[in-house]
């Protein structure tokens, strides 16, 4: 397999700040390669050396010769006048241009003439997504493709990235993404690169593998240390060659040591704020921009300790939302009254600046000294940052030293240690790094209260919401009892279901004389048998039943008052429905057909 790129050596570093310091890696053509690495670590930044956007201190960058490279950054900048299109395509050929509109429809941008400036930072995102897959690269580089892209837009992309015989080099968050579209996991860890031959879910377990050896190692080496420390400490000054060696060995030793990991030794068992029993109870909510409706006369009763996820494609209010739960935004009409418990942590998109000048501990001391764990014991401010993979050295960094992903973290701590007992999470994975993530998904499986989570992430929605509410746009939400993934499939029944239906309305001809294709294909001297008429009329019969009972379901599903059980058992009767529709209705198709 012939190399594409080929890295020996590198070093970068930011003043007296190292990023990476002789790293080496190779990635070979048809490789589809994740990096990962926690904030901070320099994955942005190799990412811009690689692409020649970045200087570095030394070492060697060879590509293969004559191979195109397309990058796709983090955040983009676009030349000042452009529009939609120009900016996705500058040239003016016009089978360039037919594929740039093309692409551009797929990721949800067809208004070709607007001008770049005027784009959100997610349409941004997406124009230069195209940009970069217009250039038809042999080697692509990705830098977190899916921050801001809703779930269609991030599965077409996956769809075309596993379909694409191109190399692909990409930092993401996205664990989906990485499991199934990447055949080789990249991990820099302590200026390192660790090589794993497969996908998201190999890495994970290889990982494990090599962190229970180095635990097992360190566990070695501790013997031995406290050993060789009671030897150094009796040893007498004057002493020959084999004494200086033994003594060298004993430095390395600790060196060593001093390289420890600490992973998750202490559980985030954090005590939360009390709750009462009345959270939100929300009734005949409405809210519009203009002619756009967020809301249409929603009703919902939050209860205690639900963990609920909000799901819906971009611009269909979410964040307005939660907004309006904070009263930051103002309803039209109904009412949210507020339970008087409530402690609410609200984690914005926007996120929180802080002062330059500021170091990390003193931020979150500022807020508190420790935090209180849930069986009495307390964990002290530099502990928790800790926990959140803040080192001892960068608490004690400045904050104009941090990356933004870093940012986004000692942003979440600050959160974190105020103690809420609602915890309002908007979009908290963008900028977050995997193993940030875990952390997170940790300590909200542990939280002794209520969370809404806003998020485009498959995986982390997975891992935390219990039931979701959809929104459709037009002010429509459906309250859907169960995981993302299990909505999904819901999802993609609904529309085989509306398939059917739509090939069948598609088989009955034009009205004649008032009979439908059903009805004449039921009279006398249609090629049926006896059998087959009452069949076909008795799954007529059973289709109406069917969608009656199904929308008398859905409207109590959308009701927010049923407990969770029978949100459960409905939203069980609603999936048996319609498996049940199609079945009847292909049997209907095959009749119809004779």
């Amino acid at each position: 397999m012939e190399s594409f790129l080929q890295i020996d050596g590198l070093s970068k570093s930011f003043g007296d700040r190292v990023i990476f310091d002789g790293l080496s890696l190779n990635i070979n053509q048809g490789e589809k390669v994740g990096l990962i690495a926690r904030n901070g670590q320099g994955k942005s930044t190799l990412l811009d050396v690689i692409a020649g956007k970045a200087d570095y201190r030394s070492g060697t960058i060879t590509f293969r010769r004559d191979i195109r490279t397309a990058y796709l950054v983090q955040t983009p900048v676009f030349p000042k006048g452009a529009n939609v299109l120009t900016a996705c395509c500058p040239e003016s050929d016009e089978d360039k241009l037919l594929r740039a509109r093309q692409l551009l429809t797929k990721l949800g941008v067809p208004d070709f003439d607007k001008p770049i400036d005027q784009l959100s930072g997610g349409q941004a995102k997406r124009v230069a997504l195209a940009q970069a897959l217009m250039q038809e690269p042999d080697f692509l580089i990705l830098d977190e493709p899916t921050n801001h892209l809703d779930v269609e837009v991030t599965e077409w992309l996956e769809d075309y990235l596993t379909a694409s015989r191109l190399t692909l080099f990409m930092v993401t968050h996205d664990r989906y993404l990485l499991d199934r579209v990447c055949n080789r996991i990249i991990e820099i860890d302590d200026f390192r690169a660790y090589s794993y031959q497969g996908n998201y879910s190999y890495y994970l377990e290889k990982r494990q593998e090599r962190l229970d050896a180095e635990s097992s190692q360190r566990e070695s080496d501790l013997n031995l240390y406290r050993r060789e420390l009671d030897w150094m400490r009796r040893m007498p000054c004057a002493r020959g060659g084999k004494a200086r060696y033994r003594k060298e060995s004993f430095h390395q030793l600790e060196e060593r040591l001093q390289h420890r990991r600490d992973e998750q030794s202490v559980a985030l068992d954090v005590k939360a704020s009390y709750i009462g029993k009345k959270i939100f109870d929300i009734e005949h909510l409405s809210k519009a921009f203009d002619d756009k409706i967020i809301l249409k006369d929603f009703s919902y009763i939050f209860t205690r300790y639900e963990k609920l996820g909000i799901i819906g494609e971009n611009g269909v209010g979410k964040s307005t939302f939660l907004k309006l739960l904070l009263g930051i935004e103002q309803p039209d009409s109904g009412v949210i009254e507020r339970g008087t418990t409530l402690k609410i942590g609200y984690y914005s998109q926007e996120g929180l600046k802080f002062p330059e000048d500021a170091k990390v501990i003193d931020v979150v001391t500022a807020i508190a000294d420790h935090i209180v764990l849930d069986d009495g014991r307390r964990m002290s401010a530099g502990q928790f940052l800790q926990k959140f993979l803040f080192t001892p050295k960068t608490q004690y960094s400045y904050v104009s030293k941090l990356s933004g992903g870093e940012r986004r973290r000692l942003y979440l701590c600050t959160i974190l240690m105020q103690s809420p007992n609602f915890l309002i999470l908007d979009e908290p994975t963008n900028d977050l790094d995997i193993m940030t993530l875990q952390v997170l998904e940790e300590y909200i499986a542990q939280f002794k209260g209520c969370v809404i989570v806003v998020s485009h992430d498959r995986y982390f929605m997975d891992k935390i919401a219990e039931h979701l509410l959809v929104f459709e746009g037009d002010g429509k939400v459906t309250n859907f009892p169960s995981s993302y993934s299990d909505y999904m499939e819901y999802k993609v029944l609904k529309e085989d279901e509306e398939k059917a239906a739509a090939a069948a309305a598609k088989a009955k001809p034009l009205p004649d004389g008032g009979q439908s294709q059903r009805q004449r294909q039921s009279s006398p001297g249609a090629k049926l048998t006896f059998k087959e008429k009452r069949e076909m009329e008795q799954i007529e019969q059973e289709l109406q039943q069917l969608e009656e009972e199904k929308a008398l379901l859905e409207q109590e599903l959308n009701s927010g008052t049923l407990p969770y059980d029978q949100l459960q058992q409905k939203s069980a009767r609603i999936g048996q429905i319609i498996e049940r529709t199609d079945t009847i209705t292909m049997r209907w198709l095959e009749l119809s057909e004779k």
